[in-house]
Protein backbone atom coordinates (compact mmCIF):
# COMPACT_ATOMS: atom_id res chain seq x y z
CA UNK A 1 0.00 0.00 0.00
CA UNK A 2 1.43 3.06 -0.67
CA UNK A 3 1.39 6.52 1.39
CA UNK A 4 -1.38 8.36 1.30
CA UNK A 5 -1.51 12.02 3.11
CA UNK A 6 -3.85 14.87 3.36
CA UNK A 7 -3.62 18.37 3.98
CA UNK A 8 -6.84 20.03 6.48
CA UNK A 9 -7.21 23.67 6.58
CA UNK A 10 -9.52 24.92 8.90
CA UNK A 11 -9.56 28.62 6.67
CA UNK A 12 -10.09 31.72 8.15
CA UNK A 13 -12.93 34.21 6.01
CA UNK A 14 -11.19 36.87 6.47
CA UNK A 15 -7.49 37.58 5.33
CA UNK A 16 -6.98 39.37 8.56
CA UNK A 17 -7.68 36.27 10.91
CA UNK A 18 -4.95 33.15 10.72
CA UNK A 19 -6.08 29.49 9.39
CA UNK A 20 -4.99 26.29 11.07
CA UNK A 21 -3.18 23.77 8.85
CA UNK A 22 -2.89 20.41 9.62
CA UNK A 23 -1.12 17.34 7.69
CA UNK A 24 -2.06 13.25 8.27
CA UNK A 25 -0.45 11.01 6.42
CA UNK A 26 -0.78 6.67 6.51
CA UNK A 27 2.33 4.61 5.16
CA UNK A 28 -0.33 1.43 5.66
CA UNK A 29 0.15 1.19 9.28
CA UNK A 30 -2.55 3.97 10.12
CA UNK A 31 -3.08 7.79 9.78
CA UNK A 32 -0.57 9.86 12.13
CA UNK A 33 -0.09 13.57 12.97
CA UNK A 34 2.73 14.83 10.37
CA UNK A 35 2.56 18.47 11.77
CA UNK A 36 -0.07 21.06 12.61
CA UNK A 37 0.10 24.74 12.90
CA UNK A 38 -1.75 27.70 13.74
CA UNK A 39 -1.24 29.48 10.27
CA UNK A 40 -0.37 29.55 6.84
CA UNK A 41 2.97 31.18 7.73
CA UNK A 42 3.81 28.40 10.63
CA UNK A 43 3.60 25.86 8.53
CA UNK A 44 5.55 27.13 5.85
CA UNK A 45 8.13 27.73 7.81
CA UNK A 46 9.66 24.17 8.04
CA UNK A 47 12.38 25.20 10.41
CA UNK A 48 9.54 26.11 13.44
CA UNK A 49 10.19 24.06 16.18
CA UNK A 50 7.93 24.41 19.08
CA UNK A 51 4.70 24.72 20.79
CA UNK A 52 1.45 26.10 18.20
CA UNK A 53 1.93 29.48 17.92
CA UNK A 54 -0.65 32.03 16.50
CA UNK A 55 0.35 34.51 13.90
CA UNK A 56 -1.53 37.38 11.69
CA UNK A 57 -3.84 36.37 9.02
CA UNK A 58 -2.45 35.91 5.78
CA UNK A 59 -3.79 34.89 2.10
CA UNK A 60 -3.67 30.93 1.05
CA UNK A 61 -0.90 30.24 -1.12
CA UNK A 62 -1.98 26.82 -2.63
CA UNK A 63 0.89 26.14 -4.32
CA UNK A 64 3.57 26.51 -1.48
CA UNK A 65 1.21 24.84 0.83
CA UNK A 66 1.14 22.07 -0.96
CA UNK A 67 5.07 21.91 -1.89
CA UNK A 68 5.69 22.22 1.60
CA UNK A 69 3.01 19.34 2.66
CA UNK A 70 4.58 17.06 -0.06
CA UNK A 71 8.26 17.79 1.40
CA UNK A 72 7.37 16.61 4.64
CA UNK A 73 5.54 13.54 3.77
CA UNK A 74 8.13 12.88 0.83
CA UNK A 75 5.30 11.64 -1.14
CA UNK A 76 2.41 13.11 -2.86
CA UNK A 77 -0.73 15.17 -0.92
CA UNK A 78 -3.97 13.09 -2.02
CA UNK A 79 -6.95 15.28 -0.83
CA UNK A 80 -7.00 18.64 0.40
CA UNK A 81 -9.90 19.42 3.53
CA UNK A 82 -11.12 22.78 3.95
CA UNK A 83 -13.35 24.35 6.51
CA UNK A 84 -14.76 27.04 4.37
CA UNK A 85 -17.40 27.12 1.90
CA UNK A 86 -16.39 26.13 -1.60
CA UNK A 87 -18.93 25.71 -4.72
CA UNK A 88 -18.24 25.57 -8.35
CA UNK A 89 -20.19 28.75 -9.00
CA UNK A 90 -20.06 32.21 -7.18
CA UNK A 91 -21.33 31.87 -3.58
CA UNK A 92 -24.03 34.55 -3.09
CA UNK A 93 -25.75 32.88 -0.27
CA UNK A 94 -26.75 29.97 1.60
CA UNK A 95 -25.99 26.57 -0.93
CA UNK A 96 -27.85 23.07 -1.06
CA UNK A 97 -24.73 21.65 0.97
CA UNK A 98 -26.21 24.55 3.72
CA UNK A 99 -29.47 23.70 4.02
CA UNK A 100 -28.99 20.15 4.10
CA UNK A 101 -26.86 20.08 6.81
CA UNK A 102 -28.46 22.59 8.61
CA UNK A 103 -31.10 19.81 8.32
CA UNK A 104 -29.77 17.31 9.15
CA UNK A 105 -27.82 18.93 12.38
CA UNK A 106 -29.67 21.90 13.08
CA UNK A 107 -31.39 20.19 15.95
CA UNK A 108 -28.13 19.42 17.32
CA UNK A 109 -26.93 22.82 17.28
CA UNK A 110 -24.79 22.06 14.48
CA UNK A 111 -25.98 24.43 11.40
CA UNK A 112 -23.93 26.32 9.17
CA UNK A 113 -23.22 29.61 8.63
CA UNK A 114 -24.42 31.55 6.19
CA UNK A 115 -22.08 32.34 3.42
CA UNK A 116 -22.04 35.39 1.27
CA UNK A 117 -20.58 37.48 -1.64
CA UNK A 118 -18.44 39.16 0.91
CA UNK A 119 -17.95 37.03 3.59
CA UNK A 120 -15.75 34.64 2.34
CA UNK A 121 -16.44 35.55 -1.34
CA UNK A 122 -13.50 35.93 -3.35
CA UNK A 123 -11.19 34.59 -0.53
CA UNK A 124 -13.48 31.51 -1.34
CA UNK A 125 -12.85 31.51 -4.94
CA UNK A 126 -9.56 32.54 -5.13
CA UNK A 127 -8.98 29.48 -2.91
CA UNK A 128 -10.33 26.78 -4.75
CA UNK A 129 -9.51 28.06 -8.18
CA UNK A 130 -5.77 28.04 -6.82
CA UNK A 131 -5.86 24.31 -5.99
CA UNK A 132 -8.16 23.41 -8.97
CA UNK A 133 -4.87 24.87 -10.81
CA UNK A 134 -2.90 22.79 -8.60
CA UNK A 135 -4.67 19.46 -9.97
CA UNK A 136 -7.25 19.35 -6.39
CA UNK A 137 -10.35 19.93 -8.13
CA UNK A 138 -13.02 20.28 -5.61
CA UNK A 139 -15.41 16.88 -5.25
CA UNK A 140 -19.04 17.40 -4.57
CA UNK A 141 -19.96 13.66 -5.06
CA UNK A 142 -17.11 10.77 -5.23
CA UNK A 143 -13.92 11.74 -4.32
CA UNK A 144 -11.30 10.66 -6.45
CA UNK A 145 -7.63 11.73 -5.46
CA UNK A 146 -6.33 14.20 -6.04
CA UNK A 147 -9.29 16.63 -4.98
CA UNK A 148 -10.48 19.80 -2.85
CA UNK A 149 -13.70 18.56 -0.16
CA UNK A 150 -15.18 21.11 2.01
CA UNK A 151 -15.58 19.65 5.72
CA UNK A 152 -17.36 21.35 8.62
CA UNK A 153 -15.82 20.34 12.29
CA UNK A 154 -19.13 20.35 14.28
CA UNK A 155 -21.03 17.52 12.41
CA UNK A 156 -17.80 15.26 12.16
CA UNK A 157 -17.52 15.77 16.21
CA UNK A 158 -21.09 14.88 16.58
CA UNK A 159 -20.37 11.96 14.70
CA UNK A 160 -16.74 11.18 16.42
CA UNK A 161 -18.21 11.67 19.88
CA UNK A 162 -21.52 10.27 19.09
CA UNK A 163 -22.96 13.33 20.97
CA UNK A 164 -26.26 14.26 21.20
CA UNK A 165 -25.56 17.69 20.25
CA UNK A 166 -22.62 19.89 19.07
CA UNK A 167 -19.65 19.78 21.62
CA UNK A 168 -18.92 22.88 23.49
CA UNK A 169 -15.46 23.25 22.46
CA UNK A 170 -15.69 27.05 20.81
CA UNK A 171 -13.36 29.53 23.41
CA UNK A 172 -15.28 32.48 22.28
CA UNK A 173 -18.48 31.05 23.37
CA UNK A 174 -17.57 29.79 26.67
CA UNK A 175 -19.81 32.36 28.47
CA UNK A 176 -22.78 30.97 26.68
CA UNK A 177 -22.11 27.24 26.87
CA UNK A 178 -21.48 27.45 31.20
CA UNK A 179 -23.83 30.97 32.24
CA UNK A 180 -23.69 30.15 35.29
CA UNK A 181 -20.14 29.78 36.03
CA UNK A 182 -17.24 32.21 37.05
CA UNK A 183 -14.49 32.39 34.44
CA UNK A 184 -12.01 29.96 36.07
CA UNK A 185 -14.59 27.24 35.49
CA UNK A 186 -15.74 28.26 32.30
CA UNK A 187 -11.97 27.74 31.42
CA UNK A 188 -11.66 24.11 33.09
CA UNK A 189 -14.54 23.26 31.40
CA UNK A 190 -13.50 24.54 27.96
CA UNK A 191 -9.75 22.42 29.01
CA UNK A 192 -11.49 19.25 29.63
CA UNK A 193 -13.33 19.59 26.33
CA UNK A 194 -10.42 19.88 24.31
CA UNK A 195 -8.59 17.06 26.46
CA UNK A 196 -11.99 14.86 25.39
CA UNK A 197 -11.82 15.63 22.08
CA UNK A 198 -7.82 15.19 21.94
CA UNK A 199 -8.22 11.58 22.93
CA UNK A 200 -11.03 11.11 20.63
CA UNK A 201 -9.21 12.02 17.73
CA UNK A 202 -5.86 10.14 18.79
CA UNK A 203 -7.59 7.29 18.55
CA UNK A 204 -8.22 7.58 14.64
CA UNK A 205 -4.87 9.66 14.13
CA UNK A 206 -1.77 8.88 15.91
CA UNK A 207 0.21 11.38 17.35
CA UNK A 208 -2.16 13.79 17.79
CA UNK A 209 -2.04 13.86 21.51
CA UNK A 210 1.49 14.43 21.55
CA UNK A 211 1.29 17.59 18.40
CA UNK A 212 -1.72 19.52 20.62
CA UNK A 213 -0.63 19.95 23.62
CA UNK A 214 -3.54 21.83 25.99
CA UNK A 215 -2.92 25.74 26.69
CA UNK A 216 -2.25 26.21 30.48
CA UNK A 217 -5.25 27.19 32.81
CA UNK A 218 -3.99 31.15 32.44
CA UNK A 219 -3.06 30.95 28.90
CA UNK A 220 -3.87 34.19 27.13
CA UNK A 221 -6.96 34.50 24.93
CA UNK A 222 -4.91 34.58 21.53
CA UNK A 223 -3.14 30.93 22.60
CA UNK A 224 -6.71 29.73 23.45
CA UNK A 225 -7.87 30.77 20.12
CA UNK A 226 -4.52 29.51 18.29
CA UNK A 227 -4.96 26.27 19.69
CA UNK A 228 -8.79 25.99 18.83
CA UNK A 229 -7.28 26.84 14.97
CA UNK A 230 -4.75 23.93 14.95
CA UNK A 231 -7.61 21.42 16.63
CA UNK A 232 -10.23 22.72 13.76
CA UNK A 233 -7.21 21.87 10.91
CA UNK A 234 -6.98 18.28 12.30
CA UNK A 235 -10.36 17.67 12.60
CA UNK A 236 -10.82 18.59 9.17
CA UNK A 237 -7.59 16.72 8.08
CA UNK A 238 -9.50 13.60 9.85
CA UNK A 239 -12.61 14.02 8.28
CA UNK A 240 -10.56 13.87 4.46
CA UNK A 241 -8.85 10.52 6.01
CA UNK A 242 -12.34 9.10 6.42
CA UNK A 243 -13.26 10.91 2.88
CA UNK A 244 -10.52 8.57 1.40
CA UNK A 245 -10.98 5.49 3.27
CA UNK A 246 -14.71 5.81 1.56
CA UNK A 247 -16.60 6.08 5.30
CA UNK A 248 -17.87 9.93 4.74
CA UNK A 249 -20.77 11.42 2.94
CA UNK A 250 -21.47 14.09 0.91
CA UNK A 251 -24.20 16.68 1.63
CA UNK A 252 -25.25 19.16 -1.17
CA UNK A 253 -25.73 18.66 -5.11
CA UNK A 254 -23.67 19.18 -7.79
CA UNK A 255 -21.96 22.70 -6.96
CA UNK A 256 -21.30 22.01 -3.88
CA UNK A 257 -21.21 19.34 -0.83
CA UNK A 258 -19.80 19.14 2.83
CA UNK A 259 -18.36 15.97 3.45
CA UNK A 260 -19.34 14.45 6.87
CA UNK A 261 -17.97 11.44 8.14
CA UNK A 262 -20.27 8.39 7.99
CA UNK A 263 -18.54 5.96 10.96
CA UNK A 264 -21.14 3.17 10.28
CA UNK A 265 -19.97 3.00 6.26
CA UNK A 266 -17.86 -0.70 5.76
Amino acid sequence: MSKRSVLGIDAAWTATQPSGVALISDDGNGWELVDVQASYDAFLNEDYVGPVFRHRGSLPNASLLLESARRKVKDEINLVAVDMPLSLQAIVGRRASDNLISAAYGARHASTHSPSEERPGKLSDDLRAAFTISGYPLAVATVTAPALIEVYPHPALIELANADRRLPYKQAKARKYWPGDGPVVRRANLLRTWREIIALIDAKVAGVGRGLMLPSADAPVYALKAFEDALDAVVCAWVGACALDGRARPYGDDTSAIWVPDLAAS
